[in-house]
């Protein structure tokens, strides 16, 4: 096997080599760069992990000046130092790091599982030669990657860092790999210790997961190991809480169902275009639309612990997706989600019923219609998904083909006519604050928030169409 860089990452590299030859030191490629190769992974920016017997902080701070890119330290303490490096249109993350150990072989015992644990002296790269033959393999990676097999190098990998219990679930998700019995038997034994490590490092990795089209099999691995309930501790209110003659499953059943459905509805719209482009829109750095939804269903019927009552031998759950925002909120903070990603969140929680009881309507108004896209704004699609799978996962003894049938029938039109109106150029208002303002005499109030709104609607839906029009149904609300 020969290594094949593109050009420009191969005179990237040529420019790393040549530093490092000039301050004497011996660079070694380690860990993905390497496994990817051999799987012959690309990818769009690329990561490359570089170790040295030490100094890495300060080769990488001179090699940052030299090639002119950005630096940041990483641990002070174990000598690791990030270059990111920004040429045309692509971004290269580059990472150094001290030998952990006396020894390279030392070092790559330390690394999390077997598949990262090969390593080449830079300056091979750019022989001819077989890329076996120079490899540095101590610990059986190629094995393993022909096996796909996620097997940890030492028992105390997870103690070093436990953040790597959540890495062998999205190295597995990744790759397609199966977590070897003995590591999986040590991720039982030690999964306590995910509660160590910082939210911000677990939700980069969940989102890994999530982001992939079979997120569910990785997750219901996880949850049957005890590791999804240390992330989402909500779970365990959700546990074998009933809901009635309605469903089939309790509310976490229910959940994980609604989740595993998801995924299949999107799989069978894999060739409509104009919802793959919504799923792949990137709601925060690194993560997409696609992945968020999956969290949104996660915690779509999270309220219902809370919310539920029995009344007449009858049980009921009336607002538990409002008990669901506070909820929510709190899994937010605690995943330092974006204010884009909580308000995404926020419309799934809140509206994820609102198509069911669109179809329980004989007759969908306009208005009802225009209410829906109102509120759930940019993601209405997403809420229309969730409330897809949320009713495909209801199967209890009154739930009924016709109200599935209909059901379905309406969130397919919805979707439609939410692509179809995105398509179409927005009428431009009749009416501003300010035209309210000059002609009634009004001081800056809510007031006229709620008349532009009232406004907007009667337009979007064909009930008013002028100026003169829009200001006799501003001066009737003034009037009241």
């Amino acid at each position: 096997m020969l290594i094949a860089f593109k050009p420009q990452e191969k005179n990237l590299l040529k420019d790393i080599s040549s530093f490092a030859k000039d301050k004497k030191v011996k660079l070694y490629l380690v860990g993905g760069i390497l496994r990817d190769i051999f799987l012959n992974r690309n990818k769009e920016n690329l990561d490359i992990d570089f170790c040295l017997n030490k100094g890495a902080i300060n080769f990488g701070k001179s090699l940052a000046r030299q090639i002119k890119a950005g630096f940041v330290v990483l641990d002070k303490e174990h000598g690791a130092c990030r270059l990111v490096k920004r040429i045309k249109d692509r971004s290269y993350t580059l990472d150094f790091t001290d030998f952990r150990g006396a020894t390279l072989k030392e070092d790559l015992l330390h690394r999390d599982f077997s598949i990262n644990t090969m390593a080449l002296e830079l300056d091979k790269v750019f022989n001819h030669g077989d890329l076996n033959a120079m490899l540095i393999d101590p610990y059986r990676a190629r094995g393993d990657l022909k096996l796909k097999i996620i097997r940890v190098t030492n028992k105390r990998v997870f103690d070093e860092d436990p953040l790597r219990l959540l890495r062998a679930f999205s190295f597995s998700c990744l790759l397609g790999f199966e977590i070897g019995k003995e590591t999986l038997r040590l991720i039982k034994l030690k999964k306590d210790q995910l509660s160590r490590v910082s939210t911000e490092r677990i939700r980069d990795e969940l989102f890994k997961i999530l982001d992939r089209p079979d997120a569910f099999a990785y997750l219901l691995k996880m949850e049957r190991m005890g590791i999804l309930e240390i992330i989402f501790p909500e779970i365990k209110l959700m546990r074998r809480v009933n809901q009635g003659p309605y469903h089939h499953l309790d509310v976490w059943e229910h959940t994980l169902e609604t989740l595993r459905l998801l995924e299949e509805v999107v799989g069978q719209h894999q060739k409509n275009k104009d919802i793959q482009e919504y799923l792949g829109e990137i709601v925060s750095p690194d993560r997409r639309r696609f992945a968020l939804i999956k969290l949104g269903a996660l915690l779509h019927d999270v309220g219902k612990p809370q919310a539920r009552r029995r009344k007449g031998g009858k049980l009921t759950f009336y607002g538990h997706e409002r008990i669901g925002l506070e909820i929510m909120e709190a899994v937010v903070q605690r995943l330092r989600l974006s204010n884009h990603e909580r308000e995404a969140l926020r419309k799934m929680v809140l509206w994820h019923l609102r198509p069911g009881y669109l179809a329980d309507n004989e007759k969908i108004t306009p208005r009802a219609i225009f209410r829906y896209f109102r509120d759930t704004a940019r993601e209405a699609v997403s809420v229309l998904l969730i409330a897809l799978a949320d009713q495909r996962a209801t199967r209890g003894k009154l739930t009924t083909k016709q109200s599935r049938m209909r059901h379905e029938k309406v969130v397919s039109n919805l979707i439609r006519e939410y692509f179809r109106r995105a398509s179409v150029t927005k009428p431009a208002r009749l009416i501003n604050g300010d035209v309210l303002i000059r002609k009634f005499g009004l001081e800056p109030s809510p007031l006229i928030g709620k008349i532009l709104s009232q406004v907007e609607e009667l337009q979007a839906i064909g009930k008013i169409k002028t100026k003169r029009e829009a200001l006799k149904v501003a001066e009737a609300l003034i009037d009241k």
